[in-house]
């Protein structure tokens, strides 16, 4: 594809500078937060009540201040925060362009239309793998300032794997919503459709055939069903690939063929 280092190059500069992928992982870093201020109320309720961390009618939800607790707990928040979270960016990248009005301004350039659309999707790519890194590793240490019970090493290392998966495939989906935001011209029909996906893929996972909708299977993967979930046939994975490859695809077909000048 023409230009595709420099189309990369481009859009990295053009996000480093925005506030949008920073407010992103900013967004995304209360997951542990919140997390760890639930094992601490959990680990002490009374003394979280003198606090005022805790209403003094609050009923607290069956639970345990420990390490299993947290890291399923964190699974879960980087499953859906990251669909929601990652969705957001993805509409900013690939639909800026059109609420800026800068499209013709974009496809001036000596670049590719296919190349500019790669070069969205790698971003989004290295700045979800940068914030879901972060973001896991910052559960991890709040895990540890809290000082919970239950670690083990292969609960630590299972417990990252499945997020880390959870974060990749979630990833991998982005540029369905990237094709959305670009048909679109905007942010909306992507937000939309990250809000829908959510909230079909929790019913999906209730009714048992989560692992057929690829939207379910990063929260599957992360245990979002429960601890015994987390592990997902490989055609579900392929399904996953298929549906971003397949994505990414249509996206540059689109941005090929359509008529933006319009």
């Amino acid at each position: 594809m023409t230009g595709l280092r420099e189309a990369v190059r481009v859009e990295l500069l053009k996000s480093r500078r925005s506030r949008v992928p920073w407010l992103v992982g900013a967004g995304f870093s209360a997951a542990p937060l919140v997390t760890g201020l639930f094992m601490v109320i959990l680990k002490d309720p009374e003394t979280a009540r003198r606090l005022g961390l805790l209403g003094a009618k609050a009923q607290l939800a069956a639970g345990t201040a420990d390490w299993p607790s947290l890291l399923s707990m964190l699974g879960q928040a980087v499953a859906v925060g990251g669909a929601v979270l990652f969705a957001f960016l993805t509409s900013w990248i690939y639909g800026r362009e059109f609420a800026d009005r800068t499209i013709r301004g974009l496809l001036a350039v000596p670049v590719s239309r296919g190349a500019t659309v790669v070069a969205k999707a790698a971003v989004v790519a290295a700045w979800g793998l940068a914030i879901g890194a972060w973001v896991v590793a910052l559960g991890f240490g709040v895990g540890a300032i809290v000082g919970l019970p239950g670690w083990s090493g292969e609960l630590a290392v299972t417990a990252a794997w499945r997020m880390a998966g959870a974060l990749v495939l979630t990833i991998a989906l982005q540029p369905v919503t990237g094709l959305l935001a670009s048909v679109g011209r905007g942010y909306i029909a992507g937000l939309a459709w990250a809000v829908l996906t959510v909230a079909a893929s929790q019913v999906l996972a209730v009714l048992g055939w989560g692992d057929a909708f690829p939207w379910a299977v990063p929260a599957l993967l992360a245990g979002a069903a429960g601890p015994d979930a987390g592990a997902i046939e490989p055609a579900s994975v392929a399904l996953v690939a298929g549906t971003g490859a397949l994505g990414l695809w249509l996206a540059v077909r689109w941005w090929q063929r359509a008529d933006q000048a319009a």
